[in-house]
């Protein structure tokens, strides 16, 4: 029989980078998605069996926050998260051999603007505001069901940067016109993760067995926005930079559709219980990643 594993959102950059990884270990990976050529979230029979002896369900739904949150776009971002956990959940109570792992991804927005300190699970402060809602309710959504036979893991993800996804694009092209400075003060912080990082965290979840709950997904060592732009400028090679103060941000967000606070936000994360169990991150500081990503982006 094969070892399968489920994802579900699983057509964003994110999942698609988990799908070829597992199928290189040999999984066969199934993905529920809205794309006519996988498994619908509106057919739960077929949900329920996609489920059936899987050994990881992996749920990265969610609708981008890249957007102006406006009333609709509001909504769509809670639904797109909430509901398909819950179906997701649901699913699971339908399966005679259920997954024997559930990850569901969640966010480090869920912290307040942090400035003065680094959140870890244990003393991290929640925030307030339209996103950390969002988290709060999506984590309370998960977290609802209470299964047997599966664990649960919910992963508050820092900023995943890989080649061709998230961020990487629209910064790169801001150092390659000279765009490349601070944004706002530069002082807050930037919490990430190497998208390789992140699977080597999933598949170390996975063999530890005594592991639930609450983890965040970054790297141990954060830089300020600052320091962020200052090592893209180098690995580019690019001298010049010239910032951004965040009245521009404000202008400039309104012309491309998005918000302000995903860049202006300090989100200070470390991952203090996966580094407690041992856990060693590949690219744990930001030169090296950025260096790797952008090699491969060449190639």
């Amino acid at each position: 029989m094969n070892r399968k594993i489920v994802i579900a959102g699983g057509t964003g950059f994110i999942g698609k980078y988990l799908s070829e990884k597992f199928q290189a270990d040999g999984y066969e990976v199934l993905v529920i998605s809205r794309q006519p050529d996988h498994i619908q979230w509106d057919n739960e029979p077929e949900m329920v069996e996609a489920l059936e002896q899987a050994e990881l369900l992996i749920n990265l739904a969610g609708k981008s926050v890249n957007c102006r949150y406006d009333k609709e776009n509001k909504m769509q971002i809670l639904k797109s998260r909430t509901e398909t956990t819950t179906a997701l959940g649901n699913a699971i109570l339908k399966c005679k051999q259920p997954p024997q792992l559930w990850i569901n991804s969640s966010t480090a927005t869920i912290y307040r603007h942090a400035e003065d300190r680094p959140m870890s699970e244990r003393n991290g402060e929640i925030g307030s505001g339209f996103s950390v809602n969002v988290a709060k309710r999506w984590e309370a959504s998960f977290f609802s069901f209470d299964f047997p036979k599966t664990r649960q893991i919910a992963l508050r993800m820092a900023i995943v940067l890989g080649k061709g996804g998230g961020v990487m694009q629209p910064l790169t092209n801001l150092v390659r016109f000279g765009l490349g400075g601070k944004q706002g003060s530069g002082n807050q912080m930037f919490s990430w993760i190497h998208i390789d990082d992140l699977y080597q965290m999933i598949i170390f979840l996975q063999e530890h067995k005594e592991l639930d709950g609450i983890f965040n997904c970054a790297s141990p060592n954060p830089v300020s926005n600052q320091q962020l732009m200052q090592t893209f400028r180098q690995v580019m090679e690019m001298p010049i930079g010239l910032p951004a103060p965040a009245w521009l941000l404000s202008i400039g967000a309104i012309f491309i559709k998005t918000e302000t606070e995903l860049v202006l936000k300090s989100r200070w994360v470390i991952p203090e219980r996966l580094q407690a169990q041992g856990f060693n991150f590949k690219f744990p500081f930001i030169k090296e990643a950025l260096g790797d990503i952008l090699r491969l982006t060449k190639s």
